[in-house]
């Protein structure tokens, strides 16, 4: 059974910072490509950021370029999303995603697992 946990999502004032983290269990972390993506009520559920099966590669949406940073570590199953600079527009629930493929794709349809999602909420 595969397991993906998102924690690390709260209340944070616009310009704050934030930590997301998603631990995975029931599959072989390293050979997954991993992303993150957010819904906000009312909205499609959209591509945030994702990293390639081993770290080298990653992908951003434009929305938080030079904002947002995804990483991993492979030797703790383990994934994040290290938020800074966020602005209300930010606030979504966060959901962490396993990719069928190695390589960091921004389509939801690579993603064949996901979390239960993180709430993030930035206040103005």
């Amino acid at each position: 059974q595969v397991q993906l946990v998102e924690s690390g999502g709260g209340l944070v004032q616009a310009g704050g910072s934030l930590r997301l983290s998603c631990a995975a269990s029931g599959i072989t972390f390293s050979s997954h490509a991993m992303g993150w993506f957010r819904q906000a009520p009312g909205k499609e559920r959209e591509f945030v950021a994702a990293i390639s099966w081993r770290g080298g590669s990653t992908n951003y949406a434009d929305s938080v370029k030079g904002r947002f940073t995804i990483s991993r570590d492979n030797a703790k199953n383990t994934v994040y999303l290290q938020m800074t600079t966020l602005k209300p527009e930010d606030t979504a629930v966060y959901y962490c995603a396993a990719s069928e493929y190695k390589y960091a794709s921004n389509s939801r349809i690579s993603y064949s697992n996901w979390g239960q999602g993180t709430q993030v909420t930035v206040s103005s």
